[in-house]
């Protein structure tokens, strides 16, 4: 048998169990080892995602890893048993933003595992094989549930171009910013420097690789200095307060996802400045790719950031903790 998280509605779920799906054409069933818990599947319980981006009922569960089942017709055998991840974008793969190979970016409707298809908060996800991104036999499967944020950070530090020496800041020392971290150590950058309010999450910083962690106001003393600043925390005042870190004819990459009412970017700063500002949305299947391969090189190790382990049952409680302001609150997974 086979279990599953169901949210009917906002604020309303429950824990069904039948048959395991059935694989169709073009698809494979995996078992789930392990799934993350974001701020965007608080909103699908909550009812805070914006509706376009979200269909009741459903099975969240975006951030995943686990091991090929059974697969469906046309697709190899020779997956079955393998250790995985998956692309949570169910791109068309024909559109022109598709065929530039922004797949993150399909024109072709949105839908994503977990969110308008059924997601990995169970003990089986079906996804098409064409999304598969293997991993080694000996992968940690716990650790590679945070393959799909560590993909988006790699799309991001992919974006800002880093070269060895520069000067290089990290805004926000959450899930997000402290993968930046691991990942831009690795170009042995001059300076490293991770800005961060909060003094449980900033205890972590050194492991992860940074020189240096400033608070907001600390970092007001290095404004124009850094020559690539990697946003990550998406507060309402992150994305312009990175701009003004950033030296004359430097890069920002903005990560984390604002909402209504941030504050805005000064464009006479950006004009003089002569700033490149980029921002991410989501992963495209290339990034996917360096994170996983930056994975299983040892460049990447997503684990010590999990810091609370539910089942099934506890969805409920695995939820709330996401997002409820403890500075000892890390990545929560849920293991079926």
């Amino acid at each position: 048998m086979s279990r599953a998280v169901v949210v009917d509605e906002p604020g309303v779920h429950r824990l069904v169990e039948g048959e395991p799906p059935v694989p169709g054409p073009g698809e494979v069933l995996v078992r789930v080892a392990a799934a993350g818990i974001c701020l965007s599947d608080r909103e699908v319980y909550h009812g805070r995602r914006d509706p376009g981006y979200v269909r009741y009922p459903v099975t969240p569960g975006h951030e995943w890893a686990g091991t090929v089942e059974a697969v469906g017709g046309g697709v190899d055998p020779a997956l079955v048993g393998r250790r995985t991840v998956a692309e949570g974008f169910r791109t068309c793969g024909v559109c022109e933003r598709c065929r530039a190979g922004d797949t993150s970016l399909c024109t072709g409707g949105y839908d994503e595992t977990g969110f308008t298809r059924p997601g990995a908060f169970a003990d089986h996800v079906t996804v098409p094989a064409r999304l598969l991104h293997p991993l080694a036999a000996d992968a940690d499967l716990r650790a590679a549930a945070l393959l799909e944020p560590a993909a988006v950070v790699a799309g991001a530090v992919r974006a800002g171009t880093p070269e060895p020496g520069e000067r290089i800041a990290v805004v926000g020392a959450g899930t997000l910013g402290l993968l930046a971290v691991q990942f831009l150590a690795a170009y042995a950058p001059g300076e490293l420097t991770v800005i961060e309010p909060r003094a449980g999450r900033a205890a972590l910083v050194p492991a992860f690789g940074a020189h240096e962690i400033l608070t907001p106001a600390e970092a007001e003393g290095r404004r124009g200095t850094y020559d690539l600043v990697v946003e990550t925390a998406g507060a309402p005042s992150t994305a312009a307060s990175s701009c003004l870190l950033a030296r004359r004819g430097g890069r920002v990459v903005l990560t984390g996802m604002f909402t209504t009412g941030a504050t805005g970017i000064d464009p006479v700063h950006l004009s003089l400045s002569q700033l490149t500002v980029r921002s991410v949305f989501g992963a495209p299947s290339a990034a996917w790719s360096f994170a996983v391969r930056a994975f299983t090189a040892g460049l990447l190790d997503p684990g010590p950031l999990i810091s609370h382990e539910f089942p099934l049952e506890r969805y409920a409680d695995a939820v709330a903790l996401v997002g409820g302001g403890d500075p000892g609150t890390g990545k929560v997974l849920l293991r079926p």
